[in-house]
């Protein structure tokens, strides 16, 4: 059974989303790193959230992950889930911004950004629609549009894939592929 779905403020928030941007310590992960050794981390990433991704990335929207740290365990999980716009080591998140729209073709007002703490706060006063994930620090909250019922790395992500096809209306498509 689907549910019936009607239009909210924040579906015409995300009906013009062309570019879905995140963190991913936080956002795809629930911020917890263990290592395993001198080298070896690793990470715990949320299949609910793989699978809306993979979803937005089909109904042709860009999905991408601009992040300050580097993990041979995101890398592995970007290339899983196929999306190639995916930049680590990233010290300002604001200033990389124009590069990805240029790159991109798309404008900052049709860019979402899911953040979860500060080193978020420069990308998110320059995109379209900044997006806090549940437990994010409130700092972040406080400047975010829309903030996630759910935790990050928890479906936090999924969330916002589903509002986006749902905003946009290829919801339907979307379902349609799983019948």
């Amino acid at each position: 059974m689907y549910y019936i779905y009607t239009m909210t403020e924040t579906d015409k928030t995300l009906s013009h989303i062309k570019l879905l941007l995140m963190d991913a310590d936080g956002v795809l992960t629930d911020g917890s790193i263990a290592y395993t050794g001198e080298e070896m981390q690793t990470m715990t990433f949320n299949v609910k959230d793989g699978l809306g991704l993979r979803m937005i990335q089909k109904a042709g929207i860009i999905a991408g992950v601009v992040t300050g740290r580097k993990s041979d365990a995101l890398s592995r999980r970007m290339r899983e889930l196929g999306i190639s716009l995916f930049f680590d080591g990233v010290s300002d998140k604001g200033r990389l911004l124009e590069q990805i729209l240029g790159q991109t073709g798309c404008m900052a007002g049709e860019t979402a950004f899911i953040a979860d703490d500060l080193a978020d706060m420069s990308i998110m006063k320059k995109v379209g629609v900044p997006i806090a994930v549940a437990d994010a620090v409130p700092a972040i909250q406080s400047c975010a549009v829309i903030v996630t019922e759910k935790p990050g790395g928890k479906g936090a992500v999924r969330e916002i894939c589903d509002a986006i096809l749902q905003a946009k209306g290829l919801w339907a498509d979307a379902l349609a592929r799983w019948e």
